[in-house]
């Protein structure tokens, strides 16, 4: 998977968020699915977009302690 389409995907995700500040909890399988995609490529490809630090993610500490990503 390309990661600028991805990147592309996820940073429009997070950008229509209505949370304030913007964050989105991101569905792998969804958008593996839109994308056309295995979901361990998107998962690789979210993983790598942390790792470059395009993107930011952290856990809710409350209930339901989804992982959120941010723009970085």
């Amino acid at each position: 998977m390309e990661q600028e389409n991805l990147f592309s995907y996820v940073q429009s995700m997070i950008i229509s968020s209505t949370h304030q500040p913007k964050y989105m909890s991101i569905s792998t399988v969804k958008v593996a699915d839109i994308l056309g995609v295995p979901c361990t490529e998107v998962e690789n490809g979210l993983k790598s977009l942390v790792a470059e630090g395009r993107l930011k993610t952290t856990k809710l500490e409350q209930p339901p302690y989804t992982e959120v990503y941010m723009l970085h």
